[in-house]
């Protein structure tokens, strides 16, 4: 199902709350499928593994574009100074 600017959640059984929460904690925390659909769980929601990974594969693409403006640039070119005894 693809993804559409006006409404990226339209036709998905879950509203995009519980999506975007369930792949916000797989890419940010060390967790598998399994561990994120008991999250989910526990809140409620009987969510399979296999729809988290579908929610990965779809939205974490999008994520990652919108938030790297956002990201503090990192300078690659680091001068040390002194010998490092």
């Amino acid at each position: 199902m693809p993804i559409r600017p006006e409404n990226p959640f339209k036709g998905r059984h879950y509203p995009g709350e519980v999506i975007l929460s369930a792949v916000r904690w797989y890419l940010r925390y060390p967790l598998a499928y399994l561990h994120v659909s008991e999250l989910l769980v526990e809140r409620g929601l009987f969510i399979d593994a296999s729809c988290v990974w579908r929610w990965v594969q779809a939205y974490a693409p999008e994520i990652a574009r919108r938030c790297r403006p956002h990201l503090k640039s990192t300078n690659k070119e680091t001068v040390r100074t002194g010998d490092g005894r």
